[in-house]
């Protein structure tokens, strides 16, 4: 079996398992209809459970297969670069993220590379390495907390090929989309496994993430594209719950573009979004057996300075009670804007009490790097 088509096959039997409960494992998607499905422009078709697409037809039209847009994808193959950052030594981020950063980028214009943000924070230092393998220096023109994406602008223009923003919205769950990072010889397949949020524990939620499967190891940054090579999400993580439901499918979580495309004039041209900032706290939370547990408190941040502290449980915002992280935060970021005070209920050594933690813009925490 071509690997093309053994990768929809175990996507398609991941996903119809992590659909329905424990015990009562049954296929809504045929995996090898599945398998078999025209890949160009769409998603996994629905089949019966006796392993019929429902289509009978010899003279149904067919698109490309998967090998042939692989190879068509290969036009794209020099919008896809490298990128590599220096951090400031006494950044904040150096100690979680290294001060030596390296992962991919795509070139979304002449001088324009659009990335992960967590290659870019703090980072006084960066360079652009092409396909062809030019090294052309850069600077940091701005990142986006938010959507966690960054952009850099080069010194001098790239001599690859450009990739076009796509609808990120479109995307659909079994999808078929394409992913490439630096010095790969060629795209990958994959399977759009689920859309659905993914918060980080560290002040982070994307409402609508896209996660793919089988899982690749050169995610940073790295360009998600459909089947018409269009831009689609950039790479940011590797995952174990990439599906719905309770079922540990590994994979990918990619930023959706459409997260940066109202904004990208703002980091072009000021380095940020325009409009407020979101509060900040500077707690790093996790969750335990239902409860939301501080884990880490960012030295001098607000809430080392309110008195949080590893091992805190937050029970509620502003009088009302918590039930996740996702909620945790978007009770935060409604209280107000940066500079904000957010009223946190705490469950310290057995002891409940409020603490109001007074917020900060998470810019103004951060080291400033030339060009930002």
């Amino acid at each position: 079996m071509p690997r093309s088509s053994l990768i929809l096959l175990v996507g398609a039997l991941l996903l119809a398992v992590s659909l329905v409960g424990p015990g009562e494992a049954r296929f809504s998607v045929s995996p090898l209809a599945a398998a078999a499905s025209p890949v160009k422009g769409a998603t996994v078709g629905e089949g019966e459970a006796d392993g019929t697409s429902g289509d009978d037809s010899s003279d149904a039209p067919q698109g490309p297969s998967s090998t042939q847009i692989i190879e068509q994808l290969q036009r794209y193959a020099g919008a896809i670069v490298e990128v590599n950052s220096v951090a400031i030594a006494d950044g904040q981020t150096v100690a979680s993220l290294g001060m030596r950063r390296s992962g991919s980028g795509v070139v979304v214009d002449s001088t324009t590379v659009l990335t992960v943000d967590y290659l870019l924070l703090e980072a006084d230092q960066v360079e652009v390495v092409t396909a062809a393998g030019q090294k052309v220096p850069g600077s940091v023109a701005g990142y986006d907390y938010a959507s966690g994406l960054g952009v850099v602008r080069t010194a001098l223009p790239l001599d690859g090929a450009v990739l076009e923003f796509g609808d990120s919205d479109s995307v659909a769950e079994r999808q078929v989309v394409f992913t490439r990072g630096h010095d790969e010889p060629v795209s990958s397949e994959l399977l759009v496994v689920s859309r659905k949020p993914f918060v980080g524990g560290w002040e982070y939620l994307v409402d609508d993430a896209i996660f793919t499967f089988p899982p690749v190891s050169n995610w940073a940054g790295a360009a998600l594209m459909t089947a018409e090579g269009m831009l689609v999400g950039i790479g940011s993580l590797i995952v174990n719950d990439a599906a719905s439901g309770d079922t540990a499918v590994p994979g990918n979580m990619f930023v959706p573009v459409n997260l940066i495309k109202p904004i990208l004039a703002d980091l072009l041209a000021k380095g940020r979004r325009e409009g407020p900032a979101r509060p900040w706290l500077g707690v790093v939370t996790e969750s335990v057996r239902g409860n939301l547990m501080v884990a880490r408190v960012t030295p001098n941040s607000p809430a080392e300075q309110a008195g949080l502290s590893p091992g805190d449980i937050i029970l509620g915002v502003g009088g009302t009670k918590i039930t996740d992280q996702a909620d945790f935060y978007r009770r935060v970021w409604q209280t107000g804007s940066a500079g904000s005070v957010i009223p946190l209920r705490i469950l310290h050594a057995g002891t409940l009490s409020d603490i109001p933690v007074r917020s900060i813009d998470l810019a103004d925490f951060l080291r400033k790097p030339g060009g930002i």
